[in-house]
């Protein structure tokens, strides 16, 4: 028996991958620098900077040499890269770095002692930053940056960025708490990091701060927002509010947000998450499941050996030999799976396929008998979509609904799916719409797929 790994899946946004996304340079990224230090300096689009004379008689030569190290990193800088982890590396690295740069942090802590107007204070916090990127010390470069925003006089064209900047150091020194303080303003501004990091980065420090509530409601009001004014809402907004779904276990959210995702941006991936997040939220018994897994191989959403061997599993090597045939040669033809993994399978399969293709057409004329029960048309109609022949596969779903079967809604999903395969994009998602109770979200995500099709029919198999 091939155990259910389900329970893995579902997570859209690795924190192993974000924490690594932070770590190659949004901290670092383009940043506006301050005005050079001068007596006075009044920007167009902010207050006057005023820096002291004491400030700037410390200061002046300290900010042209990090301003040029900033552009041209001398060869401590490269060391300070190359040592990564290694903290008696680092340590020699940075000693020579800040000897390359004519004792650096003597003169930063001379200025800072220094420092008496808000200009002081914006341009000692810009430059706090710049060494702190320099020697790869987020402390320093947090800081820097907290300066800059409690100096009062930061331009407010460049506000939103340095909070986003003083928000992911906050988050890198694990301070959640004033992640979210920074964070929140940096959103409110409008601002939009080139990486698309501010909402994953706010949501994950909610959460770790208990907030689990607050990155569903944040994700919604920018889907809601961007609907309103007439735009597709982001990728980032939606897979954002799906994640905060999932981790609270809201299945009908969940569900929604699944099916904007494939809507808007359909891809793959995208198919494999949103699949994962309904059948992690549903307790699904395998009829259901083998459903999602079919929608799984038709959206091209089969990334793991794990999924190939669960359709086999679902499918059953006995009951429908032919469709597992597929999936067994689909597998290994990807090589997501070897030969060993599925011998047994397929020993059954082949065993139980010849006689079961042989007998189709004695399926046919006892399913079309007036007398047949709800039960043995089903089934038929599930034989012949197991084998690709969808156009079978409806006439007999549609048989089968007319003798009030036990679970219609089973009856209704496999018409659907049959509809589906002919290219009946409409009458589809007629069906898909029928359905209720828990094949509901199945359903859901099937008519979604049956619109992204467009008419054009994506059988997962022909017979053999």
């Amino acid at each position: 028996m091939i155990r259910n790994t389900t329970a893995k899946r579902g997570t859209l946004f690795s924190r192993t991958a974000l924490g690594l996304a932070l770590t190659l340079g949004v901290s670092a990224g383009a940043f506006v620098a301050q005005p050079a230090l001068a007596a006075k300096k009044t920007e167009p689009s902010g207050p006057k900077i005023e820096f002291s004379k004491p400030f700037a008689a410390a200061a002046a030569a300290l900010d042209k040499t990090l301003a040029d190290a900033a552009k041209t990193p001398p060869a401590g800088a490269q060391a300070v890269k190359a040592a990564g982890a290694n903290a008696q590396a680092k340590a020699a690295a940075v000693a020579q770095l800040d000897t390359e740069l004519g004792g650096a942090k003597a003169k930063l802590d001379t200025a800072a002692a220094a420092a008496s107007t808000p200009g002081d204070k914006l341009k000692l916090g810009e430059m706090t930053r710049t060494y702190g990127v320099l020697t790869e010390d987020i402390a320093l470069q947090h800081q820097g940056l907290v300066l800059m925003i409690d100096s009062g006089v930061l331009q407010p064209a460049m506000a939103g960025q340095v909070q986003f900047l003083a928000g992911v150091t906050a988050y890198q020194k694990q301070d959640y708490a004033g992640a979210v303080k920074y964070l929140e303003p940096a959103k409110a501004s409008g601002y939009q990091d080139q990486q698309g990091l501010l909402d994953r980065v706010l949501a994950d420090a909610y959460k770790r701060t208990g907030n689990t509530a607050a990155p569903l409601q944040m994700a919604q009001r920018d889907i809601a927002a961007a609907k309103a004014a007439g735009t597709k809402p982001s990728e980032t907004s939606i897979r954002t509010a799906l994640q905060a779904a999932y981790d609270t276990k809201q299945a009908a959210p969940a569900t929604e947000l699944a099916i904007e995702l494939v809507r808007y941006y359909p891809s793959a991936g995208a198919w494999s998450n949103s699949i994962n997040v309904v059948r992690q939220l549903s307790s699904y018994q395998k009829q259901e499941n083998l459903d999602l897994m079919r929608l799984m191989s038709r959206s091209g959403a089969m990334t793991t050996r794990n999924d190939y061997l669960e359709y086999i599993e679902n499918a059953d090597a006995r009951a429908l030999p032919g469709e597992v045939l597929k999936v067994i040669e689909a597998g290994i033809a990807s090589g997501k799976i070897g030969a060993g993994d599925v011998a047994e399978y397929r020993q059954i399969a082949n065993g139980a396929a010849s006689a079961d293709r042989a007998r189709l057409p004695q399926y046919e004329r006892e399913a079309r008998a007036a007398n047949a029960s709800a039960v043995s048309v089903n089934a038929t109609a599930d034989t012949f979509l197991s084998y690709a022949d969808a156009a079978k596969a409806e006439a007999f779903y549609t048989i089968a609904l007319a003798k009030s079967p036990a679970d219609p809604n089973r009856v209704l999903t496999r018409l659907g799916i049959a509809q589906t395969d002919l290219g009946k994009t409409a009458e589809a998602q007629a069906t898909f719409a029928k359905v209720q109770g828990p094949r509901k979200p199945i359903a859901q995500l099937w008519s979604a797929y049956a619109a992204s099709k467009g008419g054009a029919a994506a059988p997962v198999a022909t017979a053999q």
